[in-house]
């Protein structure tokens, strides 16, 4: 049965999900705001869960329609069979979004669609599932605009992000904001950056807890970002005829995998994150693929002749010089939240584009971050500007290419 699966992601990331999704699926993609309609079945959507790097999560559409109120929402979930999807013994969670909508309490909402499944199944076997908001086995998400509702299962369970090598502890940095793995994704994405040898070295030398760096060398090594994790569709009802498929798809992802064709470096300031970066790299089954070492971003030399510059760069304690006992930015505790425009943040990335002219002229740099007047601060002149957002943070994704000397010189 093909459906019109939707597939949400990070604000700016539409364009490049959709064709992610048609090259995985071979299927029909429109990107709307906010995310992605896939026209596919249940093999595009167990797919979609195993290789997209972009997608926060893959929804399967249950019903939809005009409504008011929370009655009339009600009785749009009750038009479902639920016991097509779960028993009573499993257990659900329903979750609302609303974009202009006349409810005047969401939460009310939520516990309205759970009394339709649960009431529906009652009837039907007696018995009515429980609700569980951590570990669920059906995840509900219904989204309301102004008169119309939608309801999807998800399939997918945790968000997708959450790739399973992760190392939860945070390497030990109080207030450290990591970028999400699919934001990272979404910056090698956006520059075209794909692993081949064309594509030449890639370099995040403030790699943090090392998330780009690992996504660039999965790819580079042809590695399914969903290998290492389970998905909520491997407990629903409408999949357990579908299993044999999940399982050759994962054996075919298996046996995709190859030694990189390009190098991949990653380094930070501090020997605890890099030692951090590494080891999350080591579980995602990428350690021996990139190239770690503790240097400062301010003094590391170039690792190639030409290559790619991607990084989010931190403030606080990471962008000090080793071996300072100072940190150069205000934000404690090393968070990602924002710029301030002036200051220790100017000087260190005025001294970073300079660095960058002596010693990687030939190289791609492209840098993340929320402070829209970031060229300015580095004196250079940025040729595309992508915009993304950092979850409810708008930044933008700033592509320099690198020269010998100023700009000015340059001309």
């Amino acid at each position: 049965m093909t459906v019109s699966l939707f597939l949400p992601c990070a604000g700016g990331v539409e364009p490049l999900l959709a064709d992610e999704a048609a090259r995985i699926t071979g299927c029909r993609t429109e990107a709307v705001r906010g995310g992605v309609f896939v026209d596919g079945d249940a093999r595009a959507a167990m797919a979609l869960n195993l290789e997209s790097r972009l997608a926060q999560r893959v929804l399967w559409p249950l019903i939809d329609g005009p409504y008011r109120d929370e009655h009339e929402l009600y009785e749009l979930a009750r038009r479902v069979r639920w016991d097509d999807w779960i028993t009573p013994r499993q257990t659900l969670r329903v979750d609302v979004a609303a974009q202009r909508s006349p409810l005047k309490s969401l939460n009310f909402a939520t516990l309205r669609v759970k009394d339709a499944v649960c009431d529906q199944l009652r009837e039907t076997s007696g018995e009515r599932p429980s609700v569980d908001t951590r570990h669920p086995d059906l995840s509900l998400q219904l989204y309301v605009g102004p008169e119309h509702a939608t309801l999807y299962a998800d399939t997918s369970g945790e968000a997708l992000f959450k790739r399973g090598w992760r190392d939860e502890r945070a390497g030990g940095v109080k207030g450290e904001a990591p970028l999400k793995e699919t934001l990272a994704a979404a910056m090698l994405a956006a520059a075209g950056w794909q692993g081949r040898e064309a594509d030449g070295a890639l370099l995040d030398p403030c790699c943090g807890a090392g998330t780009i760096a690992i996504e660039a060398a999965q790819i580079a090594c042809g590695i399914a970002p969903g290998i290492k994790r389970r998905f909520a569709f491997e407990r629903l009802l409408p999949f357990r005829d579908q299993l044999g498929a999940w399982r050759e798809l994962q054996q075919a992802a298996r046996e995709r995998v190859h030694a990189p064709a390009v190098e991949v470096f990653a380094g930070d300031v501090s020997f605890r994150m890099t030692d951090f970066a590494a080891r999350n790299a080591a579980n995602a089954g990428v350690g021996q693929a990139i190239a770690f070492k503790t240097a400062d971003a301010l003094q590391r030399p170039a690792p190639a002749e030409r290559g790619t510059l991607m990084l989010n760069p931190p403030y606080g304690e990471r962008i000090a010089p080793k071996g300072s006992g100072s940190a150069r930015g205000d934000a404690p505790g090393g968070a990602r939240e924002g710029f301030d425009g002036g200051g220790s943040s100017a000087e260190f990335f005025g001294a970073l584009a300079a660095h960058w002219k002596r010693r990687y002229a030939g190289w791609t740099a492209w840098v993340l971050s929320p402070e829209m007047k970031l060229p300015s601060l580095m004196r250079l002149k940025e040729s595309r500007r992508v915009p993304m957002w950092n979850g409810p943070i708008e930044c933008r994704l700033f592509r320099f290419d690198m020269v010998a000397g100023s700009n000015k010189e340059a001309a």
